[in-house]
């Protein structure tokens, strides 16, 4: 599963991703019904950091002024949704449950996101797991150093590790183990940007362009009723491959990889981490998935990284709307059977 960084790094990952989605004013006209009109569209943008990346947010309008307003609450609403939902943030209802175990009371929003999150785990076998934070924990204290966990201690982390040991009730959520971490880092995101993108269209704003870290939902069509166009840059940049693009249209996106944030230079050891063994998986360096919203999309993508080609083809088939392209580290490429339909 994945883990936040700092701000900086986790730009590089969205140039890493290269993911390129062009909407011009055009698009945002034809959406409208403003072709032909007398009415001027606006544009606004905005990026702020949040959960340890930039966030974009584009939005068209007729007002300028009114753009820029429904970008400054929906960066409000974001941002209190990362006072919930991070781990790296003390005074959050995610670190309060990490220290005590225990969290009366807590908000709907992470209620939602772990009841998402454990329902990825039931269908993954386990393969998803949002109580890895040991394992993450073990991981980056030895990151660079081209070492291996020390063995007891890796045991020690993995029998912390289980999804079925959360307790959620009408009492509030326990964890059933001392020393037992829930990082949200694979799921959390996503939903931030799913919450954002429904900011914008409770205020009225349907056309839209939300990314944050490289996972990121478009909203509204081009012009002649033309989807925007994905671009995903293969995992290995240094080895010249063509540009793979993906029609989109009021559709989540998401990438996960192993040169993201790389624990060591041969790209063995890296952010995501398989619960069940302990170890960053073998066999796939990107996955990327389309899905009906941003927090299954990332959630899925990084289950798919630690399961490998042919359970994740298994896994996704049957997922209604949801798609996926996965590129292997010798560079061969598989996909759903709709992914570019």
């Amino acid at each position: 599963m994945q883990t936040e960084d700092t701000v900086s790094s986790r730009c590089n990952r969205r140039f890493f991703l290269q993911i390129v989605a062009v909407a011009g004013t055009a698009a945002a006209c034809w959406q409208l019904g403003l072709f032909g009109s007398t009415k001027s569209i606006q544009m606004a943008r905005r990026s702020q950091p949040i959960m340890g990346t930039l966030l974009n947010l584009t939005v068209y309008g007729p007002d300028r002024d009114n753009c820029e307003e429904a970008l400054q609450r929906t960066i409000a609403t974001m941002k209190t949704l990362e006072g919930k939902l991070s781990r790296h943030m003390p005074d959050s209802e995610l670190s309060r449950l990490n220290r005590t175990s225990v969290l009366l009371e807590p908000d709907k929003d992470l209620l939602n996101v772990l009841a998402m999150a454990q329902d990825l785990s039931r269908k993954s076998s386990g393969a998803f797991d949002v109580t890895i934070l040991p394992l993450l924990h073990l991981h980056e204290k030895i990151r660079g150093t081209n070492d291996h966990p020390d063995p007891q201690l890796l045991a020690s982390a993995r029998r912390l590790v289980g999804h079925e040991k959360i307790v959620t009730d009408n009492k509030g959520i326990r964890l059933k183990e001392v020393g037992m971490g829930i990082s949200l880092d694979g799921i959390g995101k996503g939903y931030i940007v799913d919450q954002g993108v429904a900011a914008l269209r409770d205020l009225g704003f349907n056309n839209v362009y939300v990314e944050a870290g490289g996972d990121l939902m478009v909203s509204g069509l081009k012009e002649d009723t033309v989807p925007w166009r994905i671009g995903i840059r293969n995992p290995r940049p240094q080895q010249h491959q063509k540009l793979v693009t993906v029609a989109v249209s009021n559709k989540a996106v998401a990438t996960s990889g192993d040169y993201l944030q790389a624990f060591t230079p041969d790209l063995k050891h890296h952010h995501i981490i398989d619960p069940r063994s302990g170890f960053s998986p073998p066999e796939l360096a990107s996955c990327t998935v389309t899905a009906p919203n941003v927090a299954l999309a990332d959630g899925l993508a990084t289950t798919l990284m630690v399961l490998g080609k042919k359970d994740a083809l298994d896994l996704m088939e049957p997922l209604n709307g949801c798609e996926a392209y996965m590129v292997d580290k010798n560079l061969n490429h598989f996909h759903t059977s709709g992914f570019f339909s």
